[in-house]
């Protein structure tokens, strides 16, 4: 597990397994939120399996799936109430971290500096700024 900060309450990895659960909730996260969709992975690591174990070790669990190249406004919408509504740190995980980094930062567009969101996800080498123009209308309201 590669878990990678972006602010204090956000973190994003690749692909968590079950056996990081324990380490997830030792590490203070309460809610995690798979960006994945279900037909990327194998059964034992889809939604369903992860929420139960997610769920099971008393940390809340928000699906929250985002294709490839078709991120929608509700994909922003929903990862904006996830974090907001989340009662501490969160984990949020796809195949390399780098969706959860996208959606992490349109989500915050308004909240935080653009540039602070974009450096956030470089650290890690997620290449944010490509959507630059794109926070800052969604900043604009």
């Amino acid at each position: 597990m590669d878990i990678r900060p972006l602010s204090d309450t956000y973190s994003v990895s690749p692909q968590i397994e079950p056996e990081d659960i324990a380490a997830i909730k030792a590490a203070g996260y309460t809610t995690v939120i798979c960006n994945r969709p279900d037909a990327e992975i194998p059964p034992e690591l889809q939604a369903d399996a992860m929420r139960a174990l997610v769920e099971g070790a008393g940390m809340g669990f928000v699906l929250n799936p985002v294709i490839g190249g078709a991120l929608t406004q509700e994909n922003v919408d929903a990862q904006r109430n996830a974090i907001d509504e989340a009662s501490g740190p969160v984990l949020a995980y796809c195949a390399s971290g780098n969706r959860s980094s996208i959606v992490w930062a349109l989500a915050n567009a308004g909240r935080k500096p653009t540039d602070d969101l974009i450096a956030a996800g470089a650290q890690y080498g997620y290449q944010l700024a490509q959507f630059r123009e794109l926070i800052d209308r969604l900043a604009k309201g």
